[in-house]
């Protein structure tokens, strides 16, 4: 069987002696973050919002991880990724301060420190505004509105070519303008919370 690296970075460790010291670096970051299981830890316990039992963590990533349901899972499934987060994912996650884990009772909790990692993950919250979809959306209805024109769909063959076109590149500036926007907002908590990390 092969031996299992749970060793921290130095500065996780330098973190364990007082957890309301956040001093998280951008490597303890990457970290604890290049991990797939960790990062589901994260969102599982973003969804739920509260404290969860280390048996449903488990389920759920065993789920996520064989895309199945929880009610699909082998025990073997659970078993894996059961051990993993027990022995591994959740004690180095404790020990930076990322999330409470009471061993002994099975419960796991959100952290002060997560907040640092919550900016890296695609969270339900960056998923709805899932600028491809809207892209993708002003091309498909601007196209099909462009060869309706040419074609002499009834309603748009009495439109002008060059007022549909000048009406989709309007769309599209309108949605890139939101887009840098809504970037720029986000760029700036990103930096204000990695000013207070360093």
């Amino acid at each position: 069987m092969s031996s299992i690296d749970t060793s921290l970075p130095e500065e996780i460790t330098s973190v364990t002696a007082d957890k309301s010291d956040e001093t998280l670096s951008k490597d303890v970051i990457f970290e604890l973050l290049k991990n797939r299981r960790r990062r589901e830890v994260l969102q599982y316990l973003l969804d739920a919002e509260g404290t969860v039992t280390l048996g449903e963590l488990a389920e759920q990533i065993a789920a996520w991880e064989n895309d199945t349901e929880v009610t699909a899972l082998s025990s073997d499934q659970r078993k894996r990724v059961y051990v993993a987060l027990y022995q591994t994912h959740l004690p180095k996650m404790d020990d930076a301060g990322i999330v409470d884990y009471d061993q002994d009772r099975g419960l796991i909790s959100l952290a002060d420190n997560a907040d640092l990692l919550v900016l890296y993950l695609d969270t339900d919250t960056h998923r709805q505004d899932r600028w491809d979809r809207w892209y993708a959306g002003v091309s498909v209805l601007g196209g099909a509105l462009l060869v309706g024109a040419m074609l002499g769909v009834p309603g748009l063959g009495t439109l002008s070519l060059g007022v549909l076109a000048g009406v989709v590149i309007g769309a599209f500036v309108v949605i890139s303008s939101a887009h840098c926007l809504v970037n720029y907002r986000v760029q700036q908590v990103v930096e204000d919370k990695l000013s207070r990390i360093n």
